[in-house]
């Protein structure tokens, strides 16, 4: 999904913890063991608020290694039982503080569910259309080696993927030649997305080229919406929903990315001098834009990443996340799955937006992010609607993580390759 600022604010947390010498590490990254009773205002981390999350998430982990038991006796708790919830996390889990380069804080930003006003079909006040994946996207997964290769052999595998042909220079009939030094280097992905180009795959198109009409005829339009603007933050948050002519709501979700690097727009604006820090919040941003009307477009084309939806099912609750399950509003958060198992609790310590009051949680990691890079990095999910929209385009904390996992689960286990 989605996500909006990549500017820190410093901020001072402080707490006593208590460590044993397991220190399993992958990279720069440390994790260290600690009994959650030692944890920075565990008392105030809204445990009992926190299972309907953890029951969300065990529809996802119970088949995994280590959670089966874990899951069971979360389903069997008492959801008006404050003490049994507590003594529950507090026997079944060992928490591991997050460390990344001797830094044991890093950006907690939030996101939200955003509302839109649109139409199924096109008009005067709903020219701006809401795309699907485009038919001729197609995607690569390589190695390392392959891509630092000059060129590589690649022929059509199931649906939009590609594979690579091993041992060939050139292509013969049904085969592409791809060169990896066309797609933008990134060591966070292991995935290019391009488009077929005669007897070569090219990256695919931007969001300039894209806005200009590229591309755009094989991909089908899921709805039409009134603003630009709000169209775009909707695909930083990554989800949405859109009110139709006749009341009802369409909900949609990510479904496929263009493959180009997500580029922070509150950081070309700062970089700019148009804005300082203190007013690059996505309702600062917003505003810049109102005033600005004739650069809009000119602004979101430095951000070149692109986002495409499909419809999602009514839950009945949050949005789906990453891990496949509904997001609960103030206890969902998502992270950089290189680093933190998607699905663990994290006890998240950080402040308010726009304040030095403590927000203390435990979260759960349901969700990730083109701009969720790093460690010590989440972005919390607010919920739905104009008021989590004023808390989410307002919080650049500086925070702190522990993850929570089975006894005898290592934080290793479940990180994305």
């Amino acid at each position: 999904m989605k996500r909006l600022l990549l500017i820190a604010l410093p901020l001072a947390l402080v707490a006593a913890c208590t460590t044993t010498p397991t220190t399993p590490s992958r990279g720069a990254v440390n994790y260290t063991q600690q009994t959650l009773s030692a944890l920075p205002d565990w008392g105030r981390a809204q445990q009992l608020d926190s299972l309907a999350a953890l029951k969300q998430s065990c529809k996802a982990l119970a088949k995994r290694a280590g959670w089966a038991d874990v899951c069971r006796d979360a389903a069997m708790l008492a959801a008006a039982d404050a003490g049994a919830v507590k003594r529950f996390f507090e026997t079944r889990f060992d928490a591991w503080k997050v460390v990344d380069s001797a830094r044991d804080t890093g950006l907690i930003t939030g996101y939200y569910e955003p509302l839109l006003a649109g139409s199924r079909t096109q008009g005067p006040r709903t020219p701006y259309p809401v795309y699907g994946v485009p038919a001729d996207l197609v995607t690569l997964d390589v190695s390392a080696a392959d891509r630092n290769a000059a060129q590589l052999i690649v022929r059509r595998a199931a649906g939009n993927r590609l594979a690579i042909v091993p041992g060939k220079t050139s292509p013969a009939a049904g085969e592409f030649m791809l060169t990896p030094a066309d797609f933008r280097p990134d060591a966070r992905t292991t995935r290019l997305k391009g488009r077929v180009d005669g007897e070569r795959v090219r990256p695919y198109y931007s969001r300039a080229e894209i806005e200009a009409g590229r591309g755009v005829s094989s991909s089908p339009v899921l709805a039409w919406v009134e603003d630009p603007t709000e169209l775009f933050f909707l695909q930083v948050q990554g989800s949405g929903r859109i009110q139709l002519e006749d009341g009802r709501f369409l909900r949609i979700g990510y479904a496929e990315q263009n493959g180009h690097g997500y580029q922070s727009i509150g950081k070309v604006l700062i970089e700019r001098g148009e804005l300082t820090i203190a007013d690059a919040s996505m309702q600062g941003i917003q505003a810049w834009i109102r005033a600005n009307p004739d650069r809009r477009q000119e602004l979101f084309d430095q951000n070149p990443s692109y986002v495409f939806f499909r419809p999602l099912p009514d839950t009945g609750g949050g949005p789906l996340g990453a891990l496949g399950v509904p997001l609960t509003n103030g206890y969902s958060i998502a992270i950089d799955p290189r680093y933190i198992p998607l699905g663990a609790p994290v006890l998240l310590a950080t402040t308010w937006p726009l304040s030095d009051e403590p927000l203390v949680r435990l979260m759960h990691a349901q969700d990730t992010g083109g701009a969720i890079r790093g460690a010590v990095r989440a972005d919390f999910f607010w919920g739905f609607g104009s008021e989590a929209g004023l808390y989410a385009g307002r919080m650049k904390q500086q925070g702190r993580l522990w993850i929570l996992l089975p006894k005898g689960v290592s934080p290793n286990q479940g990180l994305a390759i």
